[in-house]
């Protein structure tokens, strides 16, 4: 009896020690899955904040309104100087006008601010308007247009009270060129103020009225002192003072027709 009770006893010792490691073995592999899954998803959380930054960092080229400005401020400048018209106002009509440019009355025509011909004897072009096919003026080159555009506000009795505004008050001269007729559009004189205020145009008529480079010094009842800007020709500026190239040049000594940007000369008018 006591050899049974032995061989009985040990059966019971293998069986509790083959059973108990197993489980501790299968409860570790769990535990190294879940670590392996956790590190995975963080380091795609960090990829895309890289991407996010990366978009951040794009810039914009100039825009074609950009490029119109560059191109004309200076002509629209010119053009303050000698009739008082706001170059903000004369370039924002150009931009609405012309499609800032790309439009087909100025590539085809060069006209930049759909001005009708009106008893025009010059060159003409056709373009669906308010009408289909209307008359319009057709120039050689888009400086003339920014001419008539000077002279078609100044010649006519309806746009007299735009000049009694400053030259400052471009919001007024907005608003008094569609009160006088300049456009059938509602919304112009709110388009033209947009534009005038999204690019900052109206430095350019502080420029005009402010800027020591362009104010002229009276030396006598018939001479101003001019300080030369850059575009400035002794054509355009006998033109804007009612004199002529060569009587510039007879009161300054000039043996020709170059001119130095900053160096001031003496205009008769």
């Amino acid at each position: 009896m006591n050899i049974r009770f032995h061989h009985i006893v040990l059966l019971f010792v293998t069986l509790a020690f083959s059973c108990g490691p197993k489980k501790g073995i299968v409860t570790k592999k769990k535990e190294e899955k879940n670590k392996t899954e956790t590190v995975k998803v963080r380091e795609n959380t960090t990829t895309s904040k890289v991407d996010d930054n990366k978009k951040v960092k794009t810039t914009k080229p100039p825009s074609s309104t950009d490029n119109y400005i560059l191109t004309y401020a200076s002509i629209a400048k010119d053009e303050m100087r000698k009739s008082k018209i706001p170059a903000s106002i004369t370039l924002a009509q150009g931009i609405l006008e012309s499609g800032s440019g790309r439009g087909r009355l100025a590539v085809k025509a060069n006209n930049h601010f759909g001005i009708k011909c009106h008893g025009w004897k010059g060159a003409k072009i056709y373009h669906d308007d308010d009408a289909a096919q209307e008359c319009f003026r057709k120039y050689k080159i888009a400086q003339s247009s920014y001419e008539d555009h000077s002279d078609f506000l100044t010649g006519r009795k309806r746009y007299a009270k735009l000049f009694k505004l400053k030259s400052s008050d471009y919001k007024g001269w907005a608003r008094g060129l569609k009160a006088a007729g300049y456009a059938t559009d509602r919304k112009y004189p709110q388009k033209l103020i947009s534009l005038i205020e999204r690019y900052k145009l109206y430095e350019y008529d502080e420029e005009v009225l402010g800027n020591s480079n362009t104010e002229l010094v009276r030396v006598n009842s018939g001479v101003v002192r001019y300080t030369i800007e850059k575009g400035d020709t002794l054509y355009a500026l006998a033109k804007r003072y009612g004199t002529s190239v060569e009587r510039i040049k007879d009161l300054n000594n000039m043996t020709s027709n170059d001119l130095v940007i900053g160096e001031e000369i003496m205009i008769p008018n």
